[in-house]
């Protein structure tokens, strides 16, 4: 049998009107009774729980602000996150916001319009001061905050959800090196942008694994292309033209499409070993080309089932962080493009 109001509050030892209002996120219960009341009915089974994370008894408005842009990832992302948010009944409503870039003004701008009723805001952002400051805004004004893909971890977000962006970048580097089979010579690096966390770290892990582990292999070019496809392909066909036997090309961020346009074209003689990240229709379709050799996906549908529920878990609960749990990586050849 399914506790109760009356359950609760016997069993900690407050008034049912209290439980009433902690349980539906009213003001006027003490930080000490909020928590009294939430260890109680999580003992008692109260609260609904998913993936060992404890929901809220009440349907939640969620907001989510994403740089789309024309990044196929961030596209195919947000269409998981509403088809999933509309699946579960704890979403009473869940709105995506498309940033106009990557900048502290485009966050701001999408923050103005957060609805008065939202609950929990899930967003994508670079780590700079600014954003930091508006991110705990955000904390300040009632919203419970998760970050994804690219974590700002001295932001007070209750989680991160994505991938370890280190381990990403050092399993591309091994990656390079095992195919490449012992080869001397150089790699050019398409980065996406050094503003976002994520990115950065990617190339840490890249180049700790190259120094580490394959001294043979030299990035003699890394290049910011702020995901831009254009930016990627006229970089890679001048990384191309100036070393004839170009061994490798990690790609950071987006931008792939540019990369692969230019392999095709430039046709060298031997093919560059390409890496990039994010299984999306057309990374699938350069593996099947065989002009990509490896992607190392994020799982955009996880990443955004994921934000969704630890959203819900940041809002049912009332320790200030979650659990750390990060996605884990998929690495995905031509062999083994899974099913859409």
């Amino acid at each position: 049998m399914k506790a109760t109001v009356s359950d609760i509050a016997r069993n900690c030892g407050l008034s049912t009107a209290t439980v009433d209002r902690v349980l539906n996120n009213r003001p006027g219960a003490s930080a000490a009774n909020r928590q009294r009341v939430m260890e109680a009915a999580k003992q008692l089974g109260y609260l609904p729980v998913a993936d060992q994370v404890t929901l809220p008894s009440r349907p939640a408005h969620l907001e989510f602000l994403l740089p789309i842009g024309s990044n196929a990832f961030m596209r195919d992302l947000a269409g998981h996150i509403e088809d999933y948010a509309a699946r579960l009944p704890l979403v009473a409503s869940c709105r995506i916001h498309s940033l106009a870039g990557i900048s502290p003004n485009a966050l701001q701008s999408a923050v103005e319009n957060l609805s008065l009723r939202a609950n929990g805001v899930g967003v994508i952002a670079v780590d700079h001061p600014r954003t930091r400051n508006i991110l705990r805004d955000i904390v300040e004004a009632g919203m419970r905050l998760v970050t994804l893909v690219s974590d700002v971890p001295a932001a007070p977000r209750a989680a991160y959800v994505g991938i370890d962006n280190r381990v990403a970048g050092r399993t591309a580097a091994l990656l390079m090196g095992r195919f490449l089979g012992g080869r001397t010579g150089h790699l050019a690096m398409v980065v996406g942008s050094r503003s976002y966390r994520g990115h950065e770290e990617r190339e840490m892990g890249f180049r700790s694994v190259l120094n580490e582990e394959f001294p043979n292999l030299t990035v003699s070019s890394a290049v910011e292309i702020n995901d831009e496809p254009d930016a990627s392909y006229t970089e890679t066909m001048k990384a191309l033209h100036d070393e004839p036997e170009l061994l490798g090309i990690y790609c950071v961020g987006a931008g792939h499409s540019g990369v692969a346009k230019a392999i095709r074209e430039a046709r060298p003689n031997r093919k560059p070993v390409f890496i990039c990240h994010d299984l999306t229709k057309d990374t699938r379709g350069h593996l099947v080309d065989d002009l990509l050799d490896v992607v190392i996906d994020q799982n955009a549908r996880l990443i955004a089932e994921q934000s969704v529920i630890r959203l819900l878990g940041s809002i049912a609960s009332s320790a200030p962080y979650l659990t750390r749990k990060f996605i884990e990586p998929r690495l995905i050849f031509r062999e083994n493009v899974p099913v859409q």
